[in-house]
């Protein structure tokens, strides 16, 4: 697989990846499946030890994104972000290729192709080699809708929102209720404790960072979507 190694946050279906290297980490972003959902690969680069977020679809392109050799990426646990089909049409057959562990918050677990090993909630953490990543629970979305942060210690924060923030937006709602729960979760845990340099990987599209969306919280909250 391609992999093109500057990372400006966008990728196009059926197109390479994109690969940031950090400190510790890679992370690399790729779409997939026909709702060009990102899949984003977490890998440690001391130990090889993976972690997937959303095994949306095309677990070939999947497969060649860890690649096929024997100093390949270890991939020890699959995050989903939600329950909606989009985000785990590949999850099975990937978990299953790799004897990788799925994680996913108890209240998204019931609708997935397999249970999950690992049920997470708000605060918990997860380890990627030598990385620790915690569990944000962002409420309306869906009922179980978790992103993924971790806090580079050599740089800035990286958030992975899947269907709950975008550019420009917080993720669908289908009632006031849903909506203001995401916005106050919204709110208070993720523009309330993080800085404006926090990188925003999404479910689809582009990436942002918190200090271009903050300025448009009330506009948000204003027009209810």
């Amino acid at each position: 697989m391609d992999v093109v190694e500057e990372y400006t946050g966008h990728v196009e279906p059926n197109g390479p990846a994109a690969r940031r290297t950090l400190e510790a980490l890679t992370i690399t972003k790729i779409s997939v499946g026909p709702m060009d959902n990102n899949a984003y690969l977490l890998v440690c680069r001391r130990t090889g030890d993976a972690l997937l977020i959303d095994a949306a679809a095309d677990p070939e392109r999947l497969a060649d994104l860890l690649g096929h050799d024997p100093e390949r990426p270890r991939l020890k646990t699959i995050v989903t972000t939600h329950q909606h089909p989009d985000h785990w049409q590949a999850l099975g057959a990937v978990a299953g290729a790799n004897g990788s562990n799925t994680a996913a918050h108890p209240l998204d677990a019931a609708p997935l192709p397999v249970p999950p090993d690992f049920l997470i909630e708000h605060g918990a953490t997860l380890e990627v080699g030598d990385s620790t990543l915690e569990i944000i629970h962002l409420r309306g979305h869906t009922p179980g809708s978790v992103a993924v942060l971790y806090r580079d210690p050599a740089g800035h924060p990286h958030l992975f929102t899947g269907d709950s923030l975008f550019p420009g937006g917080p993720g669908r709602t289908t009632n006031p209720q849903d909506f203001t729960s995401l916005m106050d979760d919204l709110e208070s845990r993720v523009f309330g404790e993080l800085p404006d340099d926090t990188w925003v990987y999404p479910g689809h599209g582009d990436d942002t960072t918190l200090g271009t969306e903050r300025s448009k919280l009330g506009e948000w909250r204003a027009r209810g979507w």
